[in-house]
């Protein structure tokens, strides 16, 4: 087989794959085949048909269309794998030229398919990162001492107007025009959690029991989301949150701890363990922009109108060319990060073991509230086990990449996030005991599998 490239775009090829017969022939000797097992001649039991008796019954052109559909995924996976492509979507085949008769002619296709294009990384030594500090201030400890004191507080109702942080029970209608398109009745409500209605938090702010006012609000979800509705709601009932004085009682209560100095100090160290993790966490953001701000990533338009496609039909949005646009600048960068990534993977040969992709797939399946088990089976009935190992490579290459850049906080101290980012010991260690593990368990299969002897021996004297 031959295969040549051509370079359309910074994104896109044009493949041109020759096929010879002898190498097309044993998709011509299913074709053959299969199509004798459907034909009914005369004279012939089914399966057993020549295929000289096919060509003049059935015709050379089914053989051969049957042939080129059998085989053409494979001559064109050939081509890009001995081509180095990495494709990015389906391609787009055209068939020039197919074997005219039995026995001579080759297969010629072209494919235009979209790849990742080839990404000129900067060397990681020459990266600096600069992250916050770590230090934990009695503020911090407050607050998460605060937070577990809102765990074990008591709502109490209260006679004044609604303020930021009660808890309002309210009523609440919208209506678009004169037809009423969404209503809740009795629906507790946090003013300033903001995970109702815009503008809601304004509207109950100064409402006391009983009163009703009204505002304009975009609705956030249902069939008319997006749309701006007059929203009326009523206050049945204010509320506040009563907290338990923070004292040796209350630690003995909200933890294992007899004091309550002794539950600060443990306070602390989560929050040290918290601004730690934020460290990591801004680290592999900042890597990221400065591998984006040192390399032009070229995106492949139809990679990114297909996504964008795909995201307004499962909303049926798919009019809304406001909400298109936004969708649009999105997938962009979603497509860049990805390529960049993918690259930055290849380049550091991150491997993902299996207990890697074990631990993200029950970390996924958390997220949709699934049993694991069942997520995995889902994902492995839709063929999208292949993309969650490439959404657990590129996590993984961030923090490959930054165990090979030196990470200080803005006071010049050294960082270290081997807690947060592993090491490449523990990855070799770990690919090792997989290996073993792999080995053991076919030696088992093996043993399971061979045939048992049981020739009957003589009994002794």
């Amino acid at each position: 087989m031959k295969s040549a490239v051509e370079t359309l775009e910074p994104t896109k090829v044009k493949l041109t794959v020759e096929v010879d017969y002898d190498e097309l022939r044993p998709s011509i000797d299913h074709a053959y085949q299969h199509i004798a097992e459907q034909v009914n001649i005369p004279g012939f039991r089914k399966g057993k048909v020549p295929p000289r008796i096919i060509d003049q019954r059935v015709g050379w052109g089914a053989v051969v269309e049957h042939a080129v559909n059998d085989g053409l995924n494979d001559f064109y996976r050939q081509a890009v794998a001995e081509n180095e492509l990495r494709p990015l979507a389906q391609p787009s085949v055209d068939v020039t030229e197919v074997p005219a008769k039995a026995g001579e002619g080759q297969l010629k296709f072209t494919a235009d398919v979209e790849v990742r294009p080839e990404l000129d990384l900067p060397e990681l030594d020459t990266i600096d990162l600069v992250v916050d500090p770590s230090e934990v201030s009695d503020e911090d400890v407050t607050e998460r001492l605060d937070a577990l004191r809102e765990r074990f507080g008591t709502l109490v109702g209260v006679d004044r107007p609604a303020a930021e942080g009660d808890y309002v029970v309210l009523d609440l209608s919208a209506k678009i025009g004169d037809e009423e398109v969404d209503s809740v009745s009795g629906v507790s409500y946090q003013i300033g959690s903001g995970n109702m209605l815009e503008g809601l938090d304004e509207a109950l702010t100064g409402l006391s029991a009983e009163e009703t006012t009204t505002f304009k609000a975009p609705l956030a979800g249902g069939e008319h989301e997006g749309q701006e509705a007059d929203v009326t709601v009523t206050a049945s009932s204010v509320k506040q949150r009563d907290l338990p004085e923070a004292d040796d009682d209350f630690a003995q209560l909200a933890s294992e701890f007899d004091t309550l100095d002794e539950l600060k100090e443990d306070l602390r160290g989560q929050a040290a363990e918290g601004k730690t993790s934020d460290q990591a966490v801004a680290a592999r953001d900042a890597l990221l922009e400065k591998l984006l701000e040192a390399v032009e990533v070229p995106v492949p338009t139809g990679v990114v109108e297909a996504e964008v496609h795909r995201h307004l039909e499962n909303e049926s949005r798919l009019e809304d060319d406001e909400h298109r646009a936004e969708v649009t600048v999105d997938a962009t960068k979603a497509i860049k990060n990805q390529i960049l990534l993918d690259t930055l993977a290849e380049k550091l040969e991150v491997k993902v073991g299996q207990g890697e992709l074990v631990e993200y797939l029950v970390s996924m399946s958390r997220q949709y509230g699934m049993e694991p088990q069942e997520f995995i089976k889902t994902l492995e009935q839709g063929g999208q086990i292949p993309a969650m190992v490439g959404e657990v490579a590129r996590s993984k290459a961030l923090a490959v990449a930054l165990r090979k850049i030196e990470v200080k906080d803005s006071a010049g101290n050294v960082v270290d996030l081997s807690q947060f980012i592993g090491s490449d010991e523990l990855d070799e260690q770990q690919s090792a005991l997989e290996q073993a593990m792999a080995e053991a368990q076919a030696a088992a299969d093996a043993e399971a599998d061979a045939p048992q002897d049981t020739t009957e021996q003589p009994a002794k004297a």
